[in-house]
């Protein structure tokens, strides 16, 4: 069994990752209950482009963000396990740019200012 992590913006995936018959389970729920229909190929896409989406049971547990953010962070963490399984893989999802972790995060709120950027009105008189 393979343990792996992958974060994006606020969300956290921890996913195990075991030989079997293309079983995934996103916490406790079958893939289909979890996640709408759009968002399985993001998650599944490093499994495609290796050709190894039947050979792993995957167990996923995610927290924090939103729907995309989780599969992102997802399909890092399917990325990683990957490469711990096979460093041949390492070249294929480099080079689609899956082993990149997204840094971008949403900027705080100032004091004195509507939002991150945006200043209050400014009236002269």
């Amino acid at each position: 069994m393979i343990h792996s992590i992958g974060r994006r913006k606020r969300s956290l995936a921890r996913i195990y990752l075991k030989s079997g018959t293309g079983v995934i389970i996103v916490n406790s729920k079958k893939i289909d209950q979890y996640f709408p229909m759009y968002v399985h190929q993001k998650i599944l896409f490093p499994m495609k482009i290796v050709d190894k989406l039947d050979h792993f049971d995957i167990t996923i547990k995610v927290f924090g963000g939103g729907f995309n953010s989780q599969a992102e962070s997802i399909c890092l963490a399917i990325s990683r396990a990957l490469c711990q399984i096979d460093i041949k893989h390492r070249s294929i999802l480099k080079d689609e740019g899956l082993l990149t972790r997204d840094s971008r995060e949403v900027e705080r709120k100032k004091f004195g200012q509507k939002k991150a950027r945006k200043k209050y009105q400014f009236s002269k008189r």
